[in-house]
């Protein structure tokens, strides 16, 4: 396959078809929707009987989204808005002709997957610049997501309000009943009487997977484009004002060690710390933290990978993942996979306060200032972590600011630090999004990275472009990173390299498709990817992902087959899951085949496996996961991974490597949880294992046990194993001034 076929490839769907692309612009005569102002708080409890609701103007003009977009919901949906002084009240009656019977929720995770759950979600553009959204989203069962977004593209999805909501379940439907403090609201301060505010709504019925909202988009994008939101007006919030919130906690930990140098046998310890959440103005927020802890923070899972290059663990840390979205800019791959592989991440904050095994190192303080507004944003970060006996005591800083050009255009700049006894390394990064209309768009930056150790700087550079519709995907990205580039804050995926990694969806609901009560649309792809090293120009990767059969179904169910012919010349050995491959050219190609059923109903799997040759042999790679969710309020996970390599490396290696891992999680309700799984590895032969019990006792205020057990080999002595243990107890108390 060369790239005069890719082309081609490209091409057929264009040359073959003419569809309509659904993409319309946002209407240029928003939709309303309008609050009333009462005088007294109401009681939230998901009913909807208080007399003040009687004076709301009920809305349930909403439009469907998928799949028949633009069509009258066959399920009707009506939301009113009530306000006092103190909060803003949102009502939301969800119709169903089944009522609570058609109702699907998996489990009581808060930021809860909207893929597999009924929901009603709102956004809210306080400063009305149709860029801004503040997400409050909620399931029949009354589990909260909320988080932050900025041009749909930029997402705090861990930022967490301080807000309430109550279900109830019916044989009509359920009842969403929202309290949103104004002080969790970000907003402009206005002289006018009356402020009216960017204002979407959108509902989710998931038995049949259909998607309302009360102002359209197209479906191809999200209700977080506020550029096609509607209004919400009447409203007349206070002044904003500065306000505090600060959260103590105290901590007791009893740790055992074996087989690990350095470290006594048993150890005992009791913390105390704490932050402190300034919102200074509805723009300006400063957060501070003292003598960190995030023993409640999700652990890690294990991953046997086989690739060259590291797995990116995701963040789970709440005092970095808020406002992540400001500081976490980059060039990546998107959730659908498009984009490409290729990622370049100058910030990072995994590589503050953890080692590179994810063990954590302890922070002694910290501060973060940010400052939105409908024009600039800007922020600074500093932390210091403590020095142990393996790593010097380090000063980090990261300073942003952006700059909104136009409707939808941003241009911006990052610095980073790192500077410890040995080396300071600075990189810098000017970065910019340009979306030409609703189709088109373009993600760039540029980085410059220098040690002070060596005196060495490197360079790194992406551009991304896209174009989407309701029926295609279409991107390129371009990528060039040096061999001394090195972000000692951030995250690349490999260096020395120039990519080149062009790819096509393409989204067919025509009158051709067969078996449409089941199948919901077809959608062929191709991804291709070609890497140079940067130093010699010399080709070291090429791919093609070709899938010229994927499916996804009415269900939310998905089937498909993807073959990937694959180039790569190895610079130097690698050894992954401990099978050792030689330097050299190899051409191999690798088959995988996807299956998944519908994710919302109370037994679930998704699989995958993986077949074909692997450099010099075989790779049979099985990938299965089964979810049991009798109730909502219980979930269990099964996990099984297989490699199995067959004449691999340079010692014709033949085993299979297993990964097998359960998870569960039992609630009695959205705020009391017991969560915990267990992984084990075969070649390893570890076993590790996390046990959680969270109980929010009130709003944002929470007591932790946890308990946690890892098993690795030990560093220093080849025949030994290393067992770590610890038990934790944490109280966290937050208040609002």
């Amino acid at each position: 396959m060369n790239c005069k076929f890719a082309l081609a490839f490209c091409m057929v769907p264009f040359l073959c078809f003419s569809q309509d692309v659904l993409l319309f612009k946002p209407d240029s005569v928003r939709k309303e929707f309008e609050a009333v102002k009462v005088s007294n708080n109401l009681k939230i409890d998901g009913l909807l009987n208080d007399k003040e609701w009687q004076l709301a103007k009920p809305k349930s003009d909403f439009i469907e989204i998928d799949p028949h977009q633009g069509k009258i919901p066959r399920h009707r949906t009506e939301m009113r808005a009530l306000y006092n002084q103190h909060y803003l009240y949102i009502g939301v009656f969800n119709y169903d002709t089944l009522g609570k019977k058609s109702i699907r929720v998996i489990d009581f995770k808060r930021d809860f997957n909207t893929r597999t759950s009924d929901f009603v979600g709102m956004t809210i553009d306080g400063f009305n610049d149709r860029r801004n959204a503040m997400v409050f989203t909620t399931n029949p069962h009354g589990v909260q997501r909320d988080f932050l977004a900025f041009d749909a593209n930029y997402i705090d999805l861990d930022w967490d309000g301080l807000w309430r909501v109550r279900t109830a379940r019916s044989d009509s439907g359920w009842v969403a009943e929202f309290a949103i403090p104004w002080k969790t609201l970000r907003y402009a301060k206005s002289d006018s009487t009356f402020q009216s505010w960017g204002f979407n709504l959108n509902r989710s019925r998931r038995m049949t997977n259909e998607n309302y909202a009360f102002s359209p988009f197209p479906r191809s994008f999200n209700v977080l484009r506020m550029d096609y939101a509607g209004i919400i007006k009447g409203l007349q919030p206070p002044p904003p004002t500065a306000n505090v919130r600060i959260q103590p906690f105290f901590l007791t930990s009893y740790d055992r060690y074996r087989n690990m140098d350095g470290r006594k046998p048993h150890d005992a310890a009791v913390k105390l710390g704490g932050e402190v959440k300034w919102a200074i103005n509805s723009r300006a927020v400063l957060d501070l933290t003292f003598n960190t802890d995030f023993a409640q923070a999700d652990a890690d899972r294990q991953v046997n990978n086989v690739t060259r290059f590291s797995v990116l663990f995701p963040e789970r840390r709440q005092f970095f993942l808020e406002n992540a979205s400001l500081f976490g800019i980059g060039v990546g791959p998107a959730s659908d996979l498009s984009g490409g592989s290729m990622r370049i991440q100058p910030f990072f904050s995994r590589q503050i306060g953890l080692d590179g095994s994810g063990n954590p190192i302890p922070i002694d303080a910290g501060a973060r200032f940010v400052s939105r507004s409908a024009k600039t944003n800007y922020g600074a970060m500093y932390i210091r972590q403590r020095g142990t006996d393996s790593s010097p005591a380090t000063n980090y800083f990261v300073g942003r600011y952006s700059e909104n050009l136009g409707k939808q255009s941003r241009l911006g700049a990052l610095v980073t630090v790192k500077s410890d006894t040995g080396n300071t390394n600075i990189v810098g990064n000017l970065d910019g999004f340009v979306r030409f209309n609703e189709a088109h768009s373009l993600n760039w930056m540029f980085n410059l990275s220098h040690d002070s150790k060596g005196n060495v700087t490197g360079a790194a550079g992406a551009a991304q472009y896209y174009y989407a519709t309701n029926q295609w995907k279409i991107w390129w990205t371009q990528s060039l990173i040096s061999k001394s580039f090195n972000p000692a804050v951030g995250f690349i995926s490999r260096t020395d390299v120039i990519g080149t990694t062009p790819g096509i969806f393409w989204f067919y609901r025509g009158k051709h498709l067969p078996f449409k009560k089941i199948i919901r649309s077809f959608e062929p792809s191709l991804l291709v990817e070609f890497y140079n090293q940067a130093s010699t120009g010399k080709l070291i990767e090429r791919s093609y992902g070709l899938s010229p059969f994927w499916i996804m179904l009415q269900s939310g169910g998905f089937m498909g087959h993807i073959m990937t012919p694959t180039y790569q010349y190895l610079t130097e050995p690698f050894s992954p899951l401990g099978v050792k491959i030689a330097a050299g050219a190899y051409n191999y190609t690798r088959h995988t085949v996807y299956w998944g059923s519908d994710g919302s109903k109370k037994l679930s799997f998704t699989w995958n496996g993986e077949y074909g040759t692997y450099y010099n042999g075989k790779l049979n790679t099985t990938n299965l996961s089964v979810l049991l969710a009798p109730i909502p309020h219980i979930s269990i996970t099964g996990r099984f991974n297989r490699n199995n390599f067959r004449n691999v490396g340079v010692n014709n290696t033949t085993k299979n490597v297993d990964l097998l891992s359960v998870e569960g999680r039992f609630a009695a309700n959205p705020r009391l949880q017991l969560i915990g799984f267990y992984q084990r590895n075969t070649d390893t032969k570890a076993n590790n294992y996390n046990i959680r019990l969270s109980w929010e006792y009130q709003p944002l205020s929470f007591i932790y046990i946890v308990f946690n057990k890892r098993e690795f080999q030990s560093t220093t002595r080849l025949d030994t194993r290393s067992q770590e243990d610890h038990l934790i107890a944490k109280i966290s108390y937050l208040r609002q001034l």
